[in-house]
């Protein structure tokens, strides 16, 4: 078991390292592609840190997500703006921000969705969903055909501890179907509630609302593309 645990934590170093290495080549790579109203959270934040899980296969589908073509953090800009400002309040307090996701093209959803529907496919359930039968994502709400991420405004995101660089523990992963990741939540303890609340606080006060079932999920209030799901790729 703990050869196991080893293999696996060697696995997603290596994939972390990948992707800081290779984020700021490919935002050159992809420059003057996006549309009219986006841009690279990279560009806009040099200092934030980047784990694209779609881009990878460490996520609940197991594999790279449609339209995940480089791992890049793509968002309005209005949505950059805010996130900067949450970014000077939190290096204030010795955090960084960590992007798991921004920008999410509809294709990726739909790609969701047929994950969601083929039950046979349970191999990332015990880390992503121990707790629940595949079959009730979708109408339980975990799984939906539209997502606020497409319309751009919207970033997934933790903040690490600049004194020992290790992420904040928030009581659940990341993408974590469960009771354990809502906000509201009694399953975790006092710090890591406090920890969320880090987070939350500056989210907040920078613009962003957060979405109750998910501690790692904002989108800013005033998005300026309310009613648009746009699906053109991450790249």
């Amino acid at each position: 078991m703990k050869k196991k645990n080893l293999y696996f934590f060697t696995l997603i170093m290596v994939v972390l390292v990948c992707f800081n290495s290779c984020y700021k080549a490919s935002v050159e790579t992809g420059k003057n592609s996006l549309p009219e109203g986006f841009v690279y959270i990279g560009d806009i934040l040099p200092d934030v840190i980047f784990e694209i899980r779609y881009f990878s296969t460490y996520n609940f589908v197991g594999e790279r997500v449609e339209g995940y073509i480089l791992p890049v953090a793509i968002i309005s800009l209005e949505a950059a703006n805010a996130l900067k400002q949450a970014n000077v309040e939190l290096r204030e307090a010795g955090y960084a921000i960590k992007v798991f996701d921004a920008f999410r093209p509809q294709r990726a959803v739909n790609h969701f969705v047929r994950w969601a529907e083929a039950e046979y496919d349970v191999k990332t359930q015990a880390y992503f969903y121990p707790d629940i039968d595949k079959k009730s994502l979708i109408p339980d709400g975990y799984i939906a055909e539209r997502s606020g991420h497409s319309r751009g405004s919207t970033v997934d995101l933790t903040i690490i501890d600049m004194m020992t660089g290790k992420e904040l523990d928030m009581g659940s992963p990341f993408d974590f179907f469960g009771l354990e990741s809502h906000h509201d939540t009694d399953l975790i303890t006092d710090e890591q509630a406090q920890n969320r609340l880090i987070l939350k606080n500056a989210m907040v006060n920078a613009g962003f609302r957060p979405y109750a079932e998910e501690w790692w999920h904002y989108t800013l209030e005033n998005e300026p593309f309310p009613d648009t799901y746009f699906d053109f790729p991450v790249k």
